[in-house]
């Protein structure tokens, strides 16, 4: 018998192409068009509509980049349009260059009452008629935004549209059709019939009798459909489908949960003012969509977006309301926005899952149960306990599966943290977070499964994403056409909620992950856009500092407390630390914009901070030092503020000459004792303590090291291994000069100059420090390179610690595994340790994130571990003036430290000490009595009842009893959780038992890491 597949199968392609998709509109008539261009920024839409509007002809040019263009389309449908099985819709081509839906040009329906209707997008061009009022007299507004397609195909080339300032003046698009369309309705169903069917068939192996089925079927449909008569024949060639799809799938087929979803980046290549229109569009597709199918179900996961709604398109957000009454528009994730995981500080983590639930909880009586993050770079190994304290039980993500080099090997587990709480977590198997529910990506995701055997549920979002879109009239079919058809997955709708629930009953015993989720890939999101990062550190400690002078204002000297000043910057920093923000990766229009946020927050927070502290210490001269730390700092108590007292003596600065006849400088306070050669290098760190040497014999520290950084793709994104193998030590300083402080510090100048770039250094030692810090203040015209900053120590390290959220992990120095290989530059917040037994050495900063640290054997027979810290990167995309400019640093090196010496040391960094003139020390609002628990937060209850809440974790890994005694007439202290609730019985287990004792305190034995909120009842 001979073989015709290959024939048969380029007539069902061709068929497709010319008999159905040609046939899918019976008749069209061109619509008037008219238009107004806005100036400069978008408008809303009642203005607009009021404008003067001139007439276009199809073809017209329009928009440069980021501008907007308003349409007014009016037409005429005719008397015999509309019957039985046809449908009437206007469709609006705005010059669409590609089928990528949210990178190119977009448009926003209006109706003439200034409604939103829906979006436009290459693949969604269609208004149904219904959506514009159902008359034959047709009126509508489009707004067409001129978003430049700065993907280029994704070839990561540098482009000046990225910025407003520097975009080109010149139009970007031409207009195409325009018209009222009369849509057959049965051979758009025959149409995706056979694509359902043809993609099943590709998928399905060779010698599978279905495949040939399938063909078959699809061959026969090709005869019994008249090229002269489409419409005519249609439904018979459905009718022969029929068997084909009722055969049903297997019983041990994958079941796939699939739930319609847009995820929209808060920012990324267009800016935080274009997101907001691309959330209306999206939504308005949503819900207008929900209208024509009810089978239709949503998932909506950034409170950010719908709040943006709320504010801008009030008509929209109340039909989204009310489909999530209906249990079908449903938000998911509990979080402000889909926020970095790796970089956020402790309370700021927290506080994206507070923002995030209470809005959810405020606007639409919702309760997430599930943290929902697919893309972000990495999730660090503190989110589990966050996730629990933020009363939910489940997580999701599919980013892992962009691992370079390992996979985890599940698909649903137990993700446990580094407290020992654990989550349900579930990877889609599709891995993808904007499926199309083609049949390709069905049959990956079964053949991806890896629970096979043990369980048989996986969940599917689907929609289009990243620049919005989300799902389409064709998806909904796809997904009905693979319900329960042989050789295919079976897909229902429905929502994460119920998936999670189901998921979890099947698989009693799933297996457990411990530990971070390592990305290995994007590791330089830890390292560009170095000016957006030193903003968030600077306003993550700013907010700390401001709710516990105001907490402590308001509770003793009845000060009002700026509650809703602080919820409004504690949000705006919290949209900054959107994934594809806070990373770096982003065009340049966000980083001004993120700049200038953090700016202006930051002296709005000085402020709070300065009239606190001036209501607390009240009328004098006598200078307090306000010590927000939660230790102790020079005679001055943690959370409270005395007289500051300056340490006896000063740090001596002398100068000798080296065995080799080379010039040192030597610092020396007692406690610390530190040589800098001529070079400016550090050759040699010692503490008193312990008199041992921390520098590597021979080697060099404060070594700044130029690396070519030209990644394989993402180049803002990606640091790839071969970084390593062109490295350019910078050692020859320009000068290096002595000087003594004011303080009684001893001071060393540097200056360096490379290439195009140059390095001011300050090595400090301050009188009875622990640590020599050192300020880098770098001028940085480089591009396509990476600065690191190393320290090689005397140390043989198996493991080094890195703070994170609420604790720190550990990670394997050696690289005995393909997964410590893979680990090569890593996240940190303040403060990175290494140590040999009982000696370490701890290094902290003041806004840097990567890190590498790395071992090798000397000739004498000992090792050195190096810890380097990333400090800039120069990417050329998708912004090529990533980072130019002026950048500081500061850096501390504390010899003889533990990992208790490491914390406190990384919050002494990261909080200055900030002094006021007044009459009175200010006792703590709160103390504890362990020094291994940190207190991270303490504010006022979101109640407005006046009750303080406190935040605290035990810091060294460590079980630890404590007893927590307020500082002001409480009546009893509750453990609650992260929105202040006393937990439910199900989520007993996240909080902690209290002891009360005298005075309204609580003791409490806590586990290593774990996170505890105290609510202390105001005793009035």
């Amino acid at each position: 018998m001979h073989d015709d597949r290959l024939i048969t199968e380029a007539r069902i392609d061709r068929f497709v192409r010319d008999r159905l998709e040609a046939n899918i509109y019976r008749r069209t008539v061109p619509l008037r068009a008219e238009r107004w261009e806005a100036p400069g920024e978008p408008v809303p839409a009642r203005e607009a509509i009021a404008q003067d509007y001139v007439p276009m002809a199809q073809g017209e040019a329009w928009g440069p980049a980021w501008r907007t263009t308003w349409l007014r389309l009016t037409g005429e449908i005719p008397e015999d349009w509309g019957g039985e099985g046809f449908a009437v819709e206007a469709l609006v081509d705005l010059g669409f260059t590609s089928n990528q839906p949210g990178f190119q040009c977009e448009g926003q329906v209006w109706r003439p009452d200034g409604a939103p209707i829906k979006a436009l997008n290459p693949l969604n061009a269609y208004i149904p008629l219904a959506a514009l009022g159902g008359g034959r007299a047709v009126e509508f507004y489009v707004e067409a935004a001129a978003n430049p397609d700065v993907t280029q195909g994704w070839q990561f080339i540098p482009t000046a549209q990225g910025d407003r300032e520097t975009a080109s003046p010149e139009p970007l698009y031409r207009f195409g059709t325009m018209a009222l369309a009369e849509r057959d309705v049965q051979v758009w169903e025959l149409l995706q019939d056979v694509r359902s069917l043809r993609g099943l068939m590709h998928e399905l192996p060779m010698d599978r009798p279905r495949r040939y089925e399938i063909l078959r079927a699809l061959e026969l449909v090709c005869d019994l459909v008249d090229p002269d008569d489409v419409p005519g024949t249609a439904n018979a060639a459905r009718e022969a489908l029929v068997p084909v799809f009722s055969a049903p799938a297997a019983n041990s087929s994958l079941r796939l949960v699939a739930t319609g979803h847009a995820h929209i980046d808060s920012a990324w290549l267009w800016p935080v003012r274009e997101t907001v229109r691309k959330c209306a569009r999206t939504f308005s597709n949503v819900v207008t969509l929900m209208d024509e199918d009810p089978e239709l179900t949503f998932s909506c996961s950034s409170a950010q977006q719908l709040l943006w709604i709320k504010e801008g398109y009030p008509e929209l957000f109340e039909r989204i309301k009310e489909k999530v009454a209906e249990g079908r528009f449903m938000p998911v994730g509990g979080m402000w926005v889909e926020s970095d995981a790796n970089m956020p500080g402790s309370e700021a983590m927290a506080r994206q899952f507070v923002e995030g639930k209470r809005f959810f909880l405020e606007e639409f009586g919702v309760e997430c149960e599930e943290a929902w993050l697919p893309d972000s770079f990495g999730y660090s190994a503190s989110l589990p306990q966050i996730v629990r304290a933020a009363g939910e039980r489940y997580f999701l993500t599919q980013k892992t599966s962009w691992n370079q080099v390992n996979r985890i090997p599940h698909h649903s587990f137990l993700w446990e943290g580094i407290d020992g709480s654990r989550v349900f977590t579930h990877f889609p198997p599709t891995d993808n977070y904007n499926s199309d529910l083609a049949a390709s990506e069905l049959a990956h995701a079964e053949r991806n499964f890896r629970e096979k055997g043990r369980a048989t549920l996986g969940l599917v979002p689907f929609g289009y994403g990243d620049g919005g879109g989300g799902p389409t009239r064709e998806m909904l079919a796809a997904a009905r056409r693979s319900r329960d058809t042989e050789g295919s997955p079976r897909v229902e709708l429905g929502v994460p909620r119920d998936f999670f629930a189901a998921a979890e009953a099947e698989y009693s015993d799933p297996p457990v992950w411990a530990g971070e989720m390592y990305l290995e890939k994007h590791r330089g999101t830890y390292t560009s856009q170095a000016r957006t990062k030193r903003g968030n550190r600077r306003c993550e400690h700013l907010l700390r500092e401001a709710e516990l002078w105001c907490a402590t204002a308001a509770v003793r000297v009845g000060a009002p407390y700026p509650a809703e000043a602080l919820r409004r910057l504690w949000r705006t920093v919290l949209l900054q630390q959107f994934h594809d923000i806070l990373p770096g990766s982003s065009i340049a229009w966000v980083y001004r914009d993120a700049e200038r946020n953090y700016e202006d927050a930051a002296r709005e927070l000085e402020g709070l901070i300065a009239e606190a502290g001036r209501a607390l210490v009240g009328e004098g001269g006598t200078e307090f030092l306000l010590n927000s730390a939660p230790h102790a700092r020079g005679g001055v108590p943690a959370l409270g503020a005395a007289a500051v007292v300056r340490p006896a003596g000063a740090a001596t600065l002398a100068e000798r000459t080296a065995d080799d006849g080379g010039r040192r400088w030597v610092l020396d306070n007692g406690a610390v004792r530190a040589e800098v050669d001529a070079r400016g290098l550090l050759v040699s760190l010692r503490d008193a303590v312990t008199g041992r040497e921390a520098i590597a014999p021979g080697a060099a520290g404060n070594l700044l090291e130029l690396h070519r950084d030209t990644p394989n793709e993402w180049d803002a994104w990606d640091i790839d291994p071969f970084y390593r193998r062109t490295v350019a030590a910078l050692t020859d300083a320009v000068s290096v000069e002595a000087s003594t402080s004011a303080a009684g510090e001893a001071v060393l100048g540097v200056r360096r100059e490379f290439r195009a770039s140059a390095v001011t250094q300050r090595i400090v030692l301050a009188p009875g420090a622990a640590s020599l810090r050192i300020e880098t203040a770098i001028d940085w015209h480089e591009q396509e390179k990476l600065l690191k900053l190393g320290f090689p120590f005397d140390v043989r390290a198996e493991r080094s610690a890195s703070e994170i959220q609420f604790g720190h992990v550990f990670r394997d120095v050696p690289t005995n595994t393909s997964w410590d290989w893979a680990r090569f530059e890593t996240c940190a917040h303040r403060w990175t340790h290494v140590a040999e037994g009982s000696y370490g050495v701890a290094v902290t900063n003041s806004s840097t994130y990567g890190h590498d640290v790395t071992r090798s054997v000397r000739a004498d027979g000992g090792t050195t571990t190096t810890l380097r810290l990333s400090l800039l990167k120069a990417p050329t995309y998708p912004d090529p003036q990533a980072d130019q400019g002026r950048h500081e640093f500061t850096v501390t090196v504390r010899p003889g430290a533990s990992i208790a010496d490491a914390v406190e040391e990384g919050y002494r960094t990261n909080l200055e000490p900030r002094t006021v003139r007044g009459g009175h020390e200010i006792e703590p609002l709160v103390t504890v009595d362990n020094p291994g628990v940190v207190v991270e937060t303490v504010k006022l209850a979101e109640d407005g009842s006046g009750d303080v809440v406190v935040r605290l974790y035990e810091a060294l890994g460590e079980r630890a009893a404590v007893t927590v005694a307020p500082g002001f007439e409480a009546s009893c202290a509750e453990s609650v959780d992260l929105l202040e609730r006393p937990f439910s019985s199900r989520d007993a287990s996240v909080g902690v038992a209290v002891t009360p004792v005298d005075g309204g305190g609580a003791a409490m034995v806590l586990r290593p890491f774990q996170l505890v909120t105290l609510r202390f009842r105001r005793g009035f």
